[in-house]
């Protein structure tokens, strides 16, 4: 997840050296925020989002103040350009349709593949990737332990599909940052140009001034924990030899703390290409059970309805905890990413909003302090199995 402390951009010199970004951002996290800037420039407002400028440290310092000062994620999006951005100041049918169209009506009726499954899934498993992603001295963007902490992530993801013509992995390369996305592709037996998704961002963030490539983020919460519970998933269905009949694509994005960058490159790729994306799944933060009373929540603002209330069938069916809705607000996540560009998307949260973890986006964002073990971690494994399996097939 994204996190302010713009009021050091006051006191403290710009980068005059640093180009500018265009970025789209929560008005109302501006309204919070903008009497610690007199001298922002909102260039546009409209539909509960503002338009400005920023460069690449003030991005960061945005990143660090929307968390510490607010207690939330994200809230902003980075632009390529200024026509992208003013994209989210126009009504859009597709858009509207990612959120609000009919999902399909699936049956849920997996429970001889699903049901032995879930069983398998391991704590322990997911544990240990975090623990060895969360080893990287952070997993930013630029820095090279991004990059090297991506490819630990392609042959993790290799090692458990090596056996299998029908799987493969691959980088996805970005033209505007080093650290490159990971894509695993599962062709499907049937219907192989409809795809799922199922992914989480991969690189982490410290705040703070001397933060960005220098700053320790273990990220073991944000989101080691997402991109290690997906890993779990994979390893068990792989194991089982479970060959679907659509398309399943996991994904570890790039760049999502500095705006969703890895994502919308990804998403707007799929849109250009034409893509038949039925379901997005997001998991960003299993690790941390926050919430007493909800073990899953589900995030109910730039999502698609009808398929928050199918995961909400399948955590019944498989997974058997409480689970509950909340709202993370724009752009806190890369399911955005996929909605924005018309495609149905889900993100599973490990608490609400209210009660998120505070250690993220520090160098505390350690397994210790989210509760020592990855056992809520494994309830999204459980969960990850039953989409992909029910929707898959």
């Amino acid at each position: 997840m994204k996190k302010l402390v713009l009021s050091l951009l006051i006191t403290l010199p710009a980068f005059a050296a640093s180009p500018k970004h265009w970025v789209t951002v929560d008005s109302q996290i501006l309204g919070k925020l903008a009497p610690m800037q007199k001298a922002l420039m909102v260039e546009k407002e409209g539909n509960g989002v503002s338009l400005i400028q920023l460069s690449d440290e003030e991005i960061d310092k945005l990143s660090s103040a929307i968390h510490n000062e607010l207690h939330r994620c994200g809230g902003f999006i980075s632009h390529d350009s200024e026509a992208e951005a003013l994209l989210a100041f126009v009504p859009r049918g597709d858009m509207h349709f990612a959120m609000k169209g009919v999902f399909s009506d699936h049956d849920i009726d997996q429970q001889e593949l699903v049901e032995p499954m879930v069983k398998q899934v391991s704590a322990k498993n997911i544990e240990k990737q975090i623990r060895e992603m969360s080893n990287f001295h952070n997993r930013y963007y630029t820095a090279d332990t991004g990059s090297d902490s991506q490819n630990f992530v392609m042959k993790t993801w290799k090692s458990l599909s090596n056996s299998r013509s029908d799987i493969k992995v691959d980088l996805f390369k970005h033209s505007k940052f080093p650290q490159p996305s990971v894509v695993m592709t599962i062709e499907g037996s049937d219907y192989p140009n409809e795809i799922i998704i199922m992914g989480g961002h991969a690189d982490s963030i410290a705040g703070g001034w001397f933060g960005g490539p220098k700053s320790r983020a273990p990220g073991a919460d944000d989101n080691a924990s997402g991109i290690s519970t997906l890993t779990e998933a994979m390893r068990i269905a792989l194991a089982n030899n479970f060959k679907p009949k659509r398309t399943i694509m996991f994904m570890a994005y790039a760049a999502e703390e500095v705006g969703l960058l890895g994502s919308k490159d990804i998403a707007s790729t799929f849109k250009s290409q034409g893509k038949n994306v039925v379901g997005v799944l997001q998991y960003d933060m299993t690790l941390r059970k926050g919430t007493a009373n909800k073990d899953i929540v589900m995030m109910t603002d730039y999502t698609n309805t009808a398929q928050n209330e199918f995961i909400g069938r399948l955590i019944d069916e498989y997974v058997k905890v409480p689970w509950g809705y909340s709202k993370c607000g724009y752009g806190c996540s890369d399911h955005a990413s996929w909605t924005n560009n018309g495609f149905p998307a889900s993100i599973p949260f490990e608490s609400t909003m209210e009660d998120i973890n505070h250690a993220i986006h520090t160098d505390k964002d350690t397994i210790e302090t989210a509760g020592g073990n990855a056992d809520h971690a494994a309830k999204f494994a459980k969960l990850a199995i039953a989409y992909m399996v029910e929707l898959a097939n």
